[in-house]
């Protein structure tokens, strides 16, 4: 019986890392799109969309299964918890990256105002946290969990960075305001896939020693939180 429950653990694993992969891909093919006005990619993304619901649903009740069935204690009822959890983040970091590709499409066929350099930056910053969270969650790393955390400072910092930037073309020529509107909100998708990593790195803390870890920095109070609100 312990044998078989712990198959079911190691499953539970695979799955969230399998759900992290098409996750990974799905943010750089979204912005990828953005960058290159690709509708093929745009495409591409959706349809990795049906696939991570699928799998969503598949680990939640695998999860609500073995805690209703095997009434797991100490590490592994953190661990179904924690993976109930990162699932519901990862299938939130996809719906970000949904959103990304469809303000890809919408700006094909605009007039390109800047070349994109920092949403890439932070898109490949967003998407090295997914990977690292995840990799902690499977070692029960808390100091790499750590540095998730602190990168999602770095990415609030280049989110701002855009921010200013594209509101100052918006002021010099009103007809940069819809181009750049879908940029801004793009970053902001971006910005909310770091925040998800980041509340992963934190359930991997918390599943390693049974206690949240503290986080002084405020989220939400920031000056873009005045310029953007979420759709």
């Amino acid at each position: 019986m312990e044998r078989h429950f712990e198959g079911n653990l190691q499953t539970v694993r695979e799955r969230l890392l399998a759900m992290g992969s098409v996750a990974e891909a799905m943010i750089h093919k979204s912005v990828k799109a953005l960058v290159d006005r690709d509708e093929a990619l745009v495409q591409t993304v959706l349809a990795h969309e049906e696939e991570m619901d699928l799998l969503c649903i598949e680990i939640d009740d695998r999860c609500f299964t073995l805690l209703a069935l095997q009434a797991p204690m100490a590490s592994d009822l953190r661990f179904l918890v924690g993976g109930i959890k990162i699932n519901s983040d990862l299938e939130r970091i996809a719906d970000q990256a949904v959103s990304i590709a469809l303000r890809a499409r919408s700006l094909i066929t605009q007039p390109e105002v800047k070349p994109l350099i920092d949403i890439p930056r932070m898109a490949r910053l967003a998407q090295d946290m997914v990977r690292k969270s995840l990799d902690a969650f499977v070692r029960r790393d808390p100091e790499l969990a750590r540095t998730v955390i602190e990168a999602d400072d770095e990415v609030d910092g280049l989110r701002d960075q855009v921010f200013r930037e594209l509101l100052t073309y918006m002021m010099e020529d009103p007809r940069n305001i819809g181009l750049c509107t879908h940029l801004l909100f793009g970053a902001k998708n971006i910005e909310r896939i770091g925040d998800h990593s980041t509340n992963i790195a934190e359930n991997v803390y918390y599943l390693v020693h049974g206690t949240t870890i503290t986080d002084d920095r405020p989220k939400g109070d920031d000056t873009s939180s005045t310029l953007i609100r979420k759709e």
